[in-house]
């Protein structure tokens, strides 16, 4: 089957889903696009990290935020950590689980969903 039919074939059943299978759906897709990313990042980081030890370096020399070096302080800013929390409906909206709650966040507790639910 050609990928024009696969297509086809996809938006045919996706008419048939009613409104609840089509967001849980857009949860799966939003999930799998996460993880695709945090994949293919981390994939080029190991790259670049080989890289740098071929050329007798550790990354963190190079980008300056190594004890090595010429002992540069970190800039404001830096201590931003990595999203624990993302928005299923929204991957852009992610929470760090530290400070303040997004709103996303706050609505969908006052609806009845756990913090587990959005865990990235």
């Amino acid at each position: 089957m050609d990928a024009e039919n696969q297509k086809t074939e996809l938006s045919g059943k996706l008419e048939s889903l009613d409104v609840d299978e089509l967001k849980d759906l857009r949860k799966t897709v939003d999930r799998a696009i996460a993880s695709y990313e945090t994949r293919k990042r981390q994939e080029a980081i190991s790259a670049v990290e080989q890289a740098a030890r071929e050329h007798g370096f550790k990354l963190a020399d190079l980008l300056g935020n190594g004890k090595a070096g010429r002992g540069r302080k970190s800039e404001a800013g830096s201590t931003e950590s990595a999203a624990k929390y993302v928005n299923p409906d929204n991957s852009e909206q992610t929470w760090s689980g530290r400070g303040r709650r997004p709103q996303w966040i706050n609505e969908a507790l006052e609806s009845g969903r756990t913090l587990e639910e959005f865990a990235a």
